[in-house]
């Protein structure tokens, strides 16, 4: 029998041996102990820069629409008003001979919380308009991830 186990590459290994191949029960404990340690340590790290990115998103498509509006000015020779909106960069306003849109490649985006941006003619805060979002709350004001971002801050 031994030159059929050597034949065929097999060896015998002792019981004791065997058994400590695997791992205890401790052991296991120990490593879940050290993996939850390190997700709780970068868990927080991860979803802060995760809302910097929404508000770089938010500041980036206030950037574009703002840049869409100038190309509107200099065509039609003023800013939509507030009722017309964000619209007339896609939509052709029924009044408006000298419309040469779509002023923005894709159809209008909403903000990175999924809310529609807000537009104002004339602006509040200094400039000609006001284009923003009202941040992660959805209501006017705020700080941190529910401040409201736009094209004069």
């Amino acid at each position: 029998m031994r030159s059929v186990e050597r034949a065929a590459g097999w060896r015998r290994v002792p019981l004791h041996r065997r058994a400590a191949a695997g791992f205890t029960l401790l052991e296991l404990l120990v490593a879940l102990v050290i993996i939850g340690a390190l997700v709780g340590y970068v868990g927080p790290k991860y979803f802060d820069q995760l809302g910097k990115s929404e508000k770089k998103i938010a500041r980036a498509q206030v950037d574009a629409i703002e840049k869409a509006l100038d190309t509107y000015r200099l065509d039609v020779g003023r800013y939509p008003t507030t009722e017309q909106g964000l619209a007339a960069l896609s939509t052709r306003p029924g009044e408006e001979a000298r419309w040469n849109g779509p002023y923005l490649k894709k159809a209008l985006p909403a903000d990175p919380w999924g809310k529609p941006y807000q537009y104002r003619n004339p602006g509040e805060h200094g400039i000609d308009v006001d284009v923003f979002s009202f941040g992660k709350d959805g209501q006017p004001g705020g700080d941190g991830d529910a401040a409201d971002i736009g094209n004069w801050n």
